[in-house]
Parts: C-alpha cells; sequence; structure tokens
C-alpha cells in the first residue's frame, strides 16, 4: 500500500505544475516534495513527471495517474467539507421516535428551539408505540427514542426526563360524577376509553387495576389522544389521558377529572439511546437541550 501523502504530493506537483509551488501549498520543503515524488516512482516502477523550462510536467503515465488521483482528491475535499458542516451542526440530520402525544404535546418546544438554533439540520420524526420506538432504535434508524418509562433493556441508555400524572376524564354527559368520589369497582360500571393495548399507557393501567384485583375492559380502544379527548367531550364514555395534554380543556371546563379514592402514581417520560454507541453530533446537541 503506498502513503496517501505521496499521492497528495504528486496530486499538487501535477496541478501545479511546479516543486517549489506544491512545497508551499503543503508547508513543506521542495526537497521533500522531490523525494515523496521519487518514492512514488520507484515503487510503481514508471516515471511521472518530466522537467521543463516552466518547471515539471506529466508523462503519459503520470497523466493516466493524474486522472484519477483528481477524482479522488475532489471526494476526499468534499468529505472533509461535508464533516466540518456536520460537526458545525451547518448540515446533516436528527431522526427521534416517539408517540403523537409526546411529540405533540411535550417535545414540540424543544424541537421548535432546536430547529431554530441549527436551521441546516433535517428533522425525522418516527411516530410509534415504545416497542415500536425499541425496534426501530436497535435497527439504526432512529437516534434516540422519547417514551414511557420504565424501561429495562441492557443494550439501551435511557434518561429520565419529566413526570407526568395521568388521570380519569369526562364530559357534560357525567356531569354527576363531578363531585363524587369514586372506587375502582364503581368506575367500571361506566364505559371507559383507553388507548390501544401495545402502549405503554395502557399497560401501565392495566397493571394498576390488576393489583387492585380488577380487569379494566375498554369499550372503545384508540391510538391517538386527540381521539381519546375528543370522545370524553362528545360523552361516549370516560377518558383516561395524561392531565398535562388536557390542561386547555381543563380550564374551560369541557372535560373534567373523575376523583378516584386511591392515588394514581405518576408515569416517567425517558430518553432512549443505544449503550456503548456514540451519538452524532446533531443528537448530542438536542440531549443538551433537554437536560
Amino acid at each position: 500500500m503506498i502513503n496517501y501523502e505521496l499521492y497528495k504530493v504528486f496530486y499538487w506537483a501535477a496541478k501545479t505544475g511546479s516543486l517549489s509551488k506544491a512545497a508551499k501549498l503543503l508547508f513543506i520543503t521542495q526537497p521533500s516534495v522531490s523525494h515523496a515524488i521519487k518514492q512514488l516512482e520507484d515503487s510503481m516502477g514508471i516515471t511521472l513527471f518530466y522537467r521543463n523550462s516552466k518547471g515539471v510536467a506529466l508523462t503519459q503515465e503520470g497523466a493516466t495517474l493524474y486522472s484519477y488521483i483528481e477524482k479522488s482528491q475532489i471526494l476526499i475535499s468534499l468529505a472533509e467539507e461535508k464533516m466540518a458542516a456536520l460537526k458545525n451542526l451547518d448540515s446533516g440530520e436528527l431522526r427521534i421516535g416517539g408517540s403523537d402525544s409526546l411529540f405533540k404535546h411535550y417535545m414540540l418546544p424543544y424541537l421548535e428551539t432546536y430547529h431554530r438554533k441549527y436551521p441546516g439540520i433535517k428533522l425525522h420524526l418516527n411516530h410509534g408505540t415504545t416497542p415500536e420506538t425499541i425496534a426501530i432504535l436497535k435497527e439504526g434508524k432512529i437516534d434516540l427514542g422519547v417514551v414511557r418509562l420504565p424501561i429495562v433493556d441492557p443494550q439501551l441508555e435511557v434518561m429520565e426526563g419529566i413526570q407526568l400524572q395521568d388521570c380519569f376524564v369526562a364530559g357534560a354527559k357525567y356531569a354527576e360524577l363531578k363531585d363524587k368520589v369514586l372506587s375502582l369497582e364503581l368506575l367500571l360500571q361506566y364505559p371507559i376509553i383507553l388507548f390501544s393495548r401495545n402502549s405503554r399507557v395502557r399497560m401501565a393501567i392495566t397493571e394498576l387495576f390488576e393489583s387492585y384485583g380488577y380487569q379494566i375492559k375498554p369499550e372503545i380502544e384508540v391510538g391517538s389522544v386527540d381521539l381519546l379527548i375528543e370522545l370524553a367531550r362528545k360523552g361516549l364514555g370516560i377518558s383516561y389521558v395524561t392531565k398535562e395534554f388536557i390542561s386547555k380543556e381543563l380550564e374551560d371546563g369541557s372535560l373534567f377529572e373523575i376523583q378516584l379514592d386511591i392515588k394514581m402514581p405518576p408515569s416517567q417520560v425517558g430518553f432512549m439511546m443505544m449503550r456503548n454507541l456514540p451519538l452524532s453530533n446533531a443528537a448530542s446537541k438536542f440531549i443538551e437541550l433537554l437536560k
């Protein structure tokens, strides 16, 4: 294998037609340029240059070599420029996986700040459940995932985010429940609206009810927070939602919280990354915004 530096010296000597100019551009001495070219010629067994009145010119063999080296040098220069742009966050991409609700109600301010700060970075948001987000993270399709905790996986590193409080809410149709404190048994006598079965929120509420000896069987299952909110507002049942995501509805009175005789535990949001794999510069800067 021939040292890349020899090709670099050859390229600039050929491009400038002068050993002294090549030496100046490369910040080395002219004898060093001559020595490098001789090493290259000796290793190939051919003559690459001949001297003329202006300096040096390529032989036929040298011109053939130059046609290849010029292309590689251009690609290397482009690669160096690209790496500098990625380092300075002038270009690149940030790929995040998570649920629609977490993107809309939690991540949006961070995404807006990040986009204003680094407009050259393309944002790719992959929507899915927690299991789906874990799967695409392990496949390398995203840089990080935002999910509900707990997540126990030796392949993943998890950074905790904010705490959220989930609750049951209803609309005007169930106004008679507004000032009452319900037991779980009484709550289950009403139609319940829940997230789909493979969501982390659904798993958590199912486990909670089972810990008290009850099975929660929803009348309606949906895949988005917006539907949970709207169906409760329309009186189709009592929805289980994240309190922080319905502050507007609670304030204007279109929804009210169902009071229970047990304390509902908070849930934790977290950010997942692959353990022992370095984050891209774009992803690292986003993590800094979250801390």
